[in-house]
């Protein structure tokens, strides 16, 4: 019995501390920013060396990698990665010709494609922001550029969009005002999630393991 025991404690230890090899894949994500100057974090890790892609869709809109039509008309995207230290490794902003369309309205290539080649294995974050709201680097914990404001981009158009929380550099008038939605790709990746688990959150995952693990011991010298 004791060895079944320790058997599966290891297996169930092995859930919670090995991750997965799972071959890489492409995820979609889309969403919203609350204010201007918000940052919207995501998680994604490598199993190995890889070249990993990132494309947003927001700007001048387009079809994401699962197949969803994104429409036009959403704020001008940055996009900042951060490795496991919390040290940037590479952000972009606008994506230019070849790599994204044009919007319509402006004719500007404001999307974001970032291509990161050689990215080593591990575990990395990605920032979702506005323009020109950039990471100040070099590292994570430096915050971003705009965090005390988050109707910086009033100064773009003259405040004439209304809640002056999104506005386009290169428009002029109506076509200036944006909106708060946005969508990106990460292509390439093993895994990627749209929220950090909270430290109760790990917590409770924690109890409700080696409560199975007291319910299995109990059960096997019942």
């Amino acid at each position: 019995m004791r060895r079944i025991l320790v058997a599966v404690n290891l297996v169930l230890l092995s859930m919670l501390l090995v991750p997965s090899l799972s071959k890489a894949d492409n995820f979609s994500f889309t969403g919203n920013l609350s204010s201007g100057n918000q940052e919207q974090l995501f998680n994604f890790s490598v199993g190995a060396t890889s070249n990993v892609i990132l494309d947003t869709y927001s700007y001048a809109g387009g079809t994401n990698a699962a197949g969803t039509v994104i429409a036009r008309g959403g704020f001008d995207p940055i996009l900042a990665v951060f490795d496991s230290t919390g040290a940037i490794v590479g952000q972009n902003d606008d994506g230019g010709p070849g790599h994204v369309p044009a919007d319509p309205l402006t004719g500007a290539y404001f999307d974001t494609w970032l291509n990161l080649t050689t990215l080593a294995a591990g575990s990395y974050t990605v920032a979702v922001m506005q323009y020109d709201n950039f990471a100040n680097g070099p590292n994570l914990s430096n915050g971003f550029g705009q965090s005390g404001d988050p109707n910086f981009a009033r100064l773009f158009n003259g405040g004439t969009c209304g809640t002056d929380q999104f506005v386009d550099v290169a428009g002029a008038g109506a076509n200036s005002c944006r909106d708060s939605h946005w969508a990106f790709d990460i292509l390439g990746v093993n895994s990627a999630v749209g929220v950090t688990p909270e430290p109760s959150s790990v917590l409770l995952f924690g109890t409700g393991l080696f409560g199975i693990i007291f319910f299995m011991r109990k059960r096997l010298f019942a």
